[in-house]
């Protein structure tokens, strides 16, 4: 065969072949659109004429009545007659920061020039002898290695933290030095269990959070299964073969109010000058909790509102304990600056926050600093989902005790996770611009306005058809 006739031979061959999978896919079409109008028609025929009580439609109209949400959990309970927990917490809505907007500046106020520096820089424990210093108001959540998240996921979570400037939280896991060495800035979070607490890792910190409770579960303890937490995490924290891992309600040594003062006494002593701090979820005591921090002689106050996130809870807990954030946060600010300890004592908040106008929002109602937790976890693991879905969830990517922590790539969730933060600053910023402010320590809650009665009575933010701005601002200008 000549070299023209090869040529030729190869080029009808390539047509021919294409021509057959054009046919082959058109009827693939025709047969599939064939098949599914003729299962749809039968299914449509049996839910017009079937029996109500034996009609498949009784699903959707029940469904509606009890959300599915409640149906699976419900059918979980019966599969196992155990407890059940549910990641990330509740799913109900709560008054939120939604009911709040910004007041634009634009004349009687005007707004930040384009190319103005912003600055976002916050201190926590700003009267503690080594103040925590952040180069933003957004710190991440604590979650533990080992009773949480994976090695992986925790490294990439302080590499992410470091480039953006704030701080990363060891959460109630065990201690991994290549965190801290990572780690930019880093807080260690005193729990009830006996792990991670020796002078020699207590010193490491830049901060101590002395854990008492949380929004998703109360002051409920924490136990996993032994099949649960196998391997590093639980030879670093000295969990006997074959027992569950038990991080108690309630620390030994606090038994009354004023056994706190002296924790914060001692812990202050053994690291030489850290903000010490604690952290409590939102109940209706909050008040009368805050007072006993605020003679404890604490330097920051974590506050954790009934929205927050965990690695995993009773359903009763996330669901049905616990003040909403915006409430708690509303209270705190109140009684601290009531109190005159607001500049002494930085207020941290968190539960629920998942944009940057929430976090902005609750800046400007009086907080210090916002951690962000769930909403975080699910952009540090970006498109590495597919490598999972939808066979199993995504927390089988970071989860310690995930059966694919194997798959999650560290460097790309450090990147995703610096990105997402560098992402709401710069939204952040331009926010602040739009308020005509260059700094943090500008906002407030003049800035905001109230959109319906419920938030304004909550947050004592001027209601937007309540309030009328005197005009004296305006009248510098002319």
């Amino acid at each position: 065969m000549t070299n023209a006739g090869w040529f030729a031979f190869v080029i009808g061959s390539f047509i021919g072949g294409l021509f057959s999978l054009f046919f082959v896919g058109m009827m693939g079409i025709f047969f599939a659109r064939t098949g599914i109008k003729y299962g749809l028609g039968l299914l449509l025929e049996r839910i017009m004429k079937d029996r109500y009580a034996e009609n498949i439609w009784e699903m959707v109209t029940a469904m509606h009545r009890i959300h599915p949400r409640i149906v699976v959990e419900n059918s979980l309970r019966a599969e196992s007659g155990k407890l059940i927990k549910r990641p990330f917490g509740t799913p109900r809505r709560f008054l939120h920061f939604d009911g709040l907007v910004f007041s634009p500046a634009q004349l009687a106020i005007f707004p930040a020039y384009e190319n103005m520096p912003v600055d976002l820089q916050t201190v926590i424990g700003a009267k503690a002898q080594k103040p925590l210093q952040l180069e933003i108001p957004l710190l991440m959540a604590p979650m533990g290695y080992g009773v949480a998240l994976s090695e992986k996921a925790k490294l990439a979570m302080a590499k992410a933290m470091a480039a953006v400037g704030s701080a990363s939280n060891v959460g109630e896991g065990a201690f991994l030095p290549e965190e801290r060495q990572y780690a930019r800035r880093l807080i260690l979070q005193y729990h009830p269990a006996h792990w991670s607490k020796s002078p020699e890792i207590l010193r490491q910190a830049d901060a101590i959070e002395i854990f008492i409770g949380r929004g998703a579960t109360a002051g409920v303890g924490t136990t996993i299964p032994p099949e649960l937490i196998q391997g590093k995490a639980r030879r670093m924290m000295n969990i006997p073969p074959g027992e569950p891992l038990v991080i108690p309600n309630r620390h030994n040594d606090l038994s009354h109010p004023e056994d706190l003062r002296r924790m914060v006494r001692k812990l202050r002593e053994i690291t030489e000058g850290i903000p010490i701090g604690i952290k409590i979820g939102a109940s209706h005591a909050l008040e009368a909790e805050l007072e006993i921090a605020i003679r404890a002689g604490v330097d920051f106050i974590t506050v954790d509102g009934g929205q927050a996130g965990i690695s995993e809870a009773a359903p009763i807990l996330e669901d049905d304990f616990g003040l909403p954030t915006i409430y708690a946060l509303s209270r705190s600010v109140q009684y601290l600056r009531k109190r005159g300890v607001k500049d002494r004592i930085s207020l941290i908040i968190s539960g629920g926050f998942s944009t940057p106008g929430h976090c902005l929002k609750a800046l400007a109602l009086g907080a210090d600093a916002v951690y962000i937790g769930t909403i975080a976890l699910w952009s540090m693991v970006h498109t590495q989902i597919t490598k999972v879905v939808p066979w199993e969830p995504p927390t089988q990517l970071a989860f310690y005790s995930g059966s694919q922590t194997d798959q999650l790539n560290e460097q790309e969730a450090a990147r995703n996770l610096e990105n997402f933060f560098a992402s709401w600053i710069e939204e952040m910023k331009i926010a602040m611009r739009a308020l005509g402010k260059h700094s943090l320590r500008q906002i407030n809650a003049h800035d905001l306005v109230a959109l319906d009665e419920w938030t304004s009575h909550v947050t004592k933010v001027c209601l937007a058809y309540g309030c009328v701005q005197s005009a004296d601002k305006a009248k510098t200008f002319y």
